[in-house]
């Protein structure tokens, strides 16, 4: 059946949190969507209850805390980098390995264009299924997804492409392999060669930003972030457990780490959010990916005017000014 802007998967699962302000109406709109045939009066009154949803969860999400928010940028529906790809560029190139090892799939990378302007594109893919995600690796990259993503930096570098990265990990893998394969001079290396870089790099949250693992991809001229992603040094959980012995605290936890966009904005961490979809991201990529677009087009215009040493001097001031100095009396 045609339902216009509304399908099954549109509504796949509500969180927990959702449950009492949009169950109801999630109930209505998929016993309208599973009728093999639906009259005309159906799809008038699921175009009620569009309007409705949208409205109840444009003021619910207005009042989300920080582990709800989590649990949106975690939502198993929520759009990876691969979906944003094929919304927002044209011609996308993939490029794989890192010359060295392998190839990881928990990192893409290639060439593509935007609005008629050749960039470099690196971002973090997580997988929906449980043998997609095994491939994946969870969407926590290895030395050699990191490694990956700097030949590919340097080649934007070298002609002179302007470079956007998508962050969307938990954090780096932990596993022997990686350390022994050199996981932390991977992501230092990384840190160190993205402050040189003398092309424009514009970075996007567009769902868990964790640990060195998301800022191995972050160093940037200007970093965006999804109204419904995260991005902190750690995870709610890992942070519970640390602080107090117990993962039962995650909600303290991530309200403690205060890692939701609005608070990065305030702090200068984040230098800009992106609006959402009406209920966050996975229910509406369309929406969502041409505000990403916009934000992107515009700030690779603003950067693109810049000299390679200004671009290189404003990455270094960005990352020196952010934080707090408590000189002793």
């Amino acid at each position: 059946m045609n339902t216009g802007t509304v399908t099954s998967e549109s509504f796949p699962d509500l969180l927990e949190f959702e449950k009492k302000d949009l169950g109801l109406l999630h109930k209505k709109m998929t016993a309208i969507m599973q009728k093999k045939s639906a009259s005309d009066k159906d799809l008038e009154k699921l175009k009620e209850f569009e309007l409705e949803f949208q409205t109840k969860a444009k003021s619910l999400y207005k009042k989300l805390d920080n582990w709800q928010r989590t649990q949106v940028a975690r939502h198993p529906q929520r759009p990876y980098t691969l979906d944003y790809l094929s919304h927002i560029f044209d011609d996308f190139q993939e490029f794989s390995g890192d010359r060295l090892f392998g190839d990881d799939r928990s990192v893409i990378g290639g060439i593509a264009s935007l609005e008629g302007r050749s960039v470099v594109i690196v971002g973090q893919q997580k997988g929906r299924s449980t043998e997609e995600n095994i491939k994946r690796n969870f969407g926590m990259p290895h030395p050699e997804g990191y490694r990956k993503a700097l030949k590919l930096f340097r080649l934007a570098d070298k002609f002179n492409k302007p470079i956007v990265t998508f962050i969307d990990t938990p954090g780096a893998y932990p596993g022997i392999g990686a350390e022994e394969r050199g996981q932390a001079e991977a992501i230092a290396k990384n840190l160190q060669e993205m402050f040189t870089l003398r092309v424009p790099i514009v970075s996007v949250v567009i769902g868990e930003g964790g640990s060195g693992g998301a800022l191995a991809l972050s160093v940037c001229n200007h970093l965006m972030m999804l109204e419904n992603s995260i991005y902190s040094v750690i995870s709610p959980e890992s942070c519970a457990a640390i602080l107090w012995k117990d993962e039962g605290y995650k909600r303290d936890a991530a309200m403690a780490l205060k890692n939701d966009a609005f608070t990065g904005k305030s702090l200068k961490v984040v230098d800009e959010i992106i609006k959402e979809a009406p209920g966050g991201a996975h229910r509406g990529l369309t929406m969502t990916s041409s505000h990403i677009k916009a934000a992107l087009s515009k700030s690779l215009g603003v950067f693109s005017t810049y000299a390679p040493e200004k671009l290189i001097s404003h990455r270094i001031e960005k990352f020196a000014n952010i934080g707090i100095l408590n000189k002793a009396s």
